[in-house]
């Protein structure tokens, strides 16, 4: 029996299921041949901080890392924007199910420009704190964690006006009408956002083949080319940096912005015709080149 490791709220377990059904059905294998594995993670415990002030994306991948390098479980299901952009070289990326909509979706009115004024947008993520910034600076930001269902609740029960949640992830939890849905020209969505990723040992060449067959390769040269550019960038948590790479007519694109925190300074780069996923370091180049030394310094340069 392989063992599958996941996260243990709602939206994880529904994407554990995803890829444990992608597997039975590409394999062939019977119903109890995949057991999933919960596991609780330091970010799923810790819910009144901000997850950059207490050690970032490790939080939600540092437990399941030790259970596979263990071998309590065979693989981890993640959503691979919570993966950090540099993982130990004992752990492999095997596999990206199908992308599915990256787009944000506002909760608590139906679009940005109808928020009152002076209201209070709850989110801990800086990406999405700087966008709204620059889009409406009025607008108050104020902390806000939990999962889907945890957020919504808040919102409903007054802790904020609005929240932003992915559209991938209420579409999976079977909730595709929640929130209205802002385009992607007034927001671009987190890097690998929308996209459900699998790791195994690196040394497993057996569990590394079994999960390649449900992968998905344009997802996979999408997110690992958003991934780059955030190495690239020397991106972090603190980072408020949003990135999109698309294949369109048979090409890689990549739309990417930096922003200020506060929202008052953004840059843009859109480039066409990449080679592959390396390429991503020349649209990191001609980010900073066009960034004040303030905005470069936090990206680590």
């Amino acid at each position: 029996m392989l063992r599958l490791g996941t996260r243990g709220s709602p939206l994880a377990l529904v994407q554990a299921n995803l890829v444990r059904d992608a597997l039975l059905a590409a394999h062939g294998l019977a119903p109890d041949g995949i057991e999933i594995v919960p596991i609780r993670t330091t970010g799923d415990r810790v819910q009144d901080r901000p997850l950059a002030e207490i050690g970032g994306k490790a939080l939600w991948t540092k437990e399941l890392d030790r259970a596979l390098l263990a071998g309590e479980i065979d693989f981890a299901v993640h959503s691979m924007k919570d993966v950090e952009t540099i993982r130990p070289d004992s752990i492999a990326i095997a596999a990206m199910l199908p992308r599915e909509d990256v787009r944000d979706r506002l909760i608590g009115a139906d679009s940005i420009a109808a928020l009152a004024h002076g209201a209070r947008i709850g989110t801990s993520s800086p990406r999405r704190a700087a966008q709204i910034r620059r889009i409406r600076p009025d607008l108050a930001i104020v902390p806000l964690r939990g999962n889907v269902d945890t957020r919504i609740a808040k919102v409903a029960a007054g802790e904020a006006d609005a929240t932003l949640l992915a559209a991938a992830g209420l579409e999976r939890l079977g909730r595709p009408e929640v929130g209205a849905t802002i385009p992607l020209d007034m927001m671009l969505p987190a890097p690998s956002q929308g996209a459900v990723g699998i790791e195994t040992r690196a040394g497993d060449q057996a569990t590394r083949e079994l999960l390649a067959a449900i992968g998905d390769r344009a997802t996979e040269t999408c997110v690992l080319t958003e991934r780059a550019l955030l190495a690239a960038l020397a991106a972090d948590c603190h980072s408020p940096v949003a990135a999109l790479a698309t294949i369109e007519d048979g090409q890689l694109r990549l739309r990417a912005e930096l922003l200020a925190s506060d929202g008052s300074e953004h840059v843009a780069a859109d480039r066409a015709g990449l080679s592959g996923p390396d390429a991503a370091g020349e649209a990191a180049r001609e980010l900073l080149a066009a960034a004040s030394p303030a905005l470069r310094a936090l990206f680590g340069h």
